[in-house]
């Protein structure tokens, strides 16, 4: 047989006709040692180009200030857009419009507005008695405070405390009705899973964008325990590729790559216009994958800020 004509098909699968757009999640450092290790993993993405890149808030509004210096430094020292992450959970409405206000002075114009979680341990969610009680009502007070531009958090296999996949569909319409304009998905590794949820929300009256939520695998056993606290579920298939890796992080890499790779190609082949990759701060990997859908570095240095 010619080796050649089977591999044609994978090869034109690896870079789709129309590359998507894509954006990045980081997280705030705690230490020297992270914050190196996030500026280089931006400066190493930068160069792709993403539509946005957002920047997540600890559980309970535990990284208020490193949120806002980390997203306040992206604006002034990159050609990125960045997106801030904002919450409920542990602040007064007032609270809450006085960080979004000072987003909107700093210039940034772009929020992914999330209900939040508790600090562990903590008990389940509870609204402050004065904030605001769910992300629906963020949106709403966020739309007040300035013109921003609003991504919301939708679960393609249900939200875990949700009573139900309807009453999950309900919540997201109620945050797109207050004003979002996106929607990002958790993290999923089957992506019929996402194309049933695509379609149902749109025959729930959702329009706005649908955004695949990417998560690539560096350590598996972490990847269980995420999908475990978010109702995210692991196929088996997937842990037979791990099966024996612990030990060979170059070849889990490796793996890793591949898996998302495919994951990011078929997605796009159904229609997925746009990728959301949470990057754990990690750069190379997501690189990989998006080299594999056809996405290149772009000379930013007539843009970037000094």
């Amino acid at each position: 047989m010619n080796l050649d004509s089977r591999a044609e098909p994978v090869l034109a699968m690896a870079s789709p006709a129309k590359p998507p757009g894509i954006s990045f999640e980081f997280f705030p450092p705690k230490t020297e040692a992270m914050g190196e290790q996030l500026w280089a993993c931006i400066r190493r993405l930068e160069p792709l180009a993403p539509r946005f890149v957002s920047v997540t808030y600890g559980a309970g509004g535990s990284t208020r200030e490193r949120t806002h210096d980390t997203v306040a430094r992206i604006a002034g020292e990159t050609a990125l857009v960045p997106a801030a992450h904002l919450t409920c959970v542990g602040a007064s409405r007032e609270e809450v419009d006085a960080v979004a206000t000072r987003y909107w002075a700093a210039g940034i114009r772009h929020i992914v507005a999330l209900r939040g979680d508790v600090v562990e341990g903590q008990g389940p969610y509870a609204p402050h008695p004065k904030g605001y009680a769910y992300a629906a009502d963020l949106v709403a007070g966020l739309k007040r405070v300035g013109n921003f531009e609003i991504s919301v958090a939708a679960y393609a296999e249900t939200h875990p405390e949700a009573p139900s996949p309807a009453a999950d569909l309900d919540n997201l319409k109620r945050k797109i009705d207050a004003g979002a304009s996106r929607a990002i998905t958790q993290f999923f590794f089957d992506v019929d899973t996402f194309f049933r949820f695509r379609d149902r929300a749109t025959k729930a009256g959702i329009v706005v964008p649908l955004v695949p939520g990417i998560l690539p695998i560096t350590n598996f056993a972490r990847v269980k325990k995420f999908a475990a606290a978010c109702g995210a579920s692991v196929p088996a298939w997937m842990g037979h590729m791990f099966e024996g890796l612990d030990g060979e992080p170059e070849t889990r890499r490796l793996v890793s790559a591949t898996v998302a790779g495919w994951q990011c190609r078929a997605l796009v082949a159904g229609g997925a216009p746009d990728l959301h990759f949470y990057t754990l701060n990690q750069a190379d990997l997501v690189f990989a994958i998006c080299h594999l859908l056809g996405l290149r570095p772009k000379d930013l240095s007539a843009s970037i800020k000094s």
